[in-house]
């Protein structure tokens, strides 16, 4: 039977201890710290071990998320959102991630090759799916770790990524449910993300590219993504928007007209940890036992160039 009431139950994060001191670092690059901490403003980037694979950062946050569970779900699905595989990608980080976990064999693992965009794709990725299949759970992890193809000496990047995996149970008996979504794609710019290989393979990023794109699109898919799902900007309770920096944290929020309480940067310590940024905040949300928001809207974009936005609802 077909279950239409799918949604996010839990969500289980994990975070390096390892912090890297991005002021520090600004010295050397040149960059000043007005610059670090008022557009950037992340002031410290958590560094996960070498030795640490993706599938490790996904075990870590699924024992986090285990720790929440008195009772242990019956899994059908489970995918990894990343585009720094293990093993160049073969075989398919879920597998390994599978293996790790010691689940069932009747359980259907698949990667998405996604960055910034990846949770809000991936749970509407992964409710069709157990939708069409009738798949009660499903576990959606995400993991980028950029540490692995950033060059310490590149400003661009060296200064806004940090590491960080989430496992989010998407399941029947969800405390938020998914609205309508808007998704858009700018594949003319994507070079403005991309990995060189130059020797080995690095990331590189025009950010100014990036932030145009940001600036031009998300507050318009906002504003149409509220309007499709019969809400208006008061009706939000909480904006969880992508954490790319403070400065675009900030110019969102000032073009949508948000109260400010309702949308924060909170990634100073962590830095722009990727498909986990919105993740990372919705499990604190979820954490939220005195008047629990009921409206929520998620924003993410970056690689693609993409954004995808949706809302979500809170069921109980």
């Amino acid at each position: 039977m077909v279950n239409n009431k799918l949604g996010i139950e839990k969500v289980g994060c994990y975070l390096p201890s390892a912090r890297l001191d991005t002021l520090e670092l600004g010295h050397k690059l040149g960059a000043t710290d007005g610059f670090v901490s008022k557009k950037l403003g992340f002031t410290k980037l958590a560094r996960k071990p070498d030795c640490e694979m993706t599938s490790d950062m996904c075990v870590s946050a699924h024992e986090d998320f285990a720790e929440q569970c008195h009772i242990h779900p019956e899994i059908g699905c489970l995918a990894v959102v990343t585009q720094n595989p293990d093993a160049g990608g073969i075989p398919h980080t879920s597998s390994i991630v599978h293996q790790k976990l010691g689940l069932s064999k009747r359980i259907a693992c698949f990667d998405i090759s996604l960055g910034c965009t990846g949770f809000v794709h991936g749970a509407s990725i992964m409710i069709g799916f157990m939708r069409e299949n009738g798949i009660k759970n499903g576990l959606l992890f995400t993991a980028d770790p950029y540490s692995a193809v950033v060059s310490p000496s590149d400003r661009d990047t060296a200064l806004l990524f940090g590491d960080g995996a989430t496992c989010t149970l998407i399941s029947s008996n969800p405390k938020y449910t998914l609205g309508r979504s808007r998704y858009l794609t700018d594949s003319k710019h994507s070079n403005a993300i991309r990995t060189i290989d130059n020797p080995r393979r690095t990331l590189s990023m025009n950010g100014s590219d990036v932030f145009r794109f940001v600036a031009k699109h998300v507050p318009r898919e906002i504003n149409d993504c509220l309007y499709e799902n019969g809400l208006t900007i008061d009706q939000i309770d909480r904006f969880l928007i992508h954490q790319g920096s403070k400065f675009i944290v900030e110019t969102l929020a000032a073009a949508i007209h948000a109260e400010p309480s309702k949308i924060a940067f909170t990634a100073e310590t962590t830095g722009n940890t990727v498909s986990s940024s919105i993740p990372l905040m919705l499990a604190k949300v979820l954490q939220e036992e005195t008047a629990p928001p009921t409206n929520l809207l998620l924003a993410g974009f970056g690689v693609g160039l993409s954004s995808f936005v949706t809302t979500l609802k809170r069921s109980k």
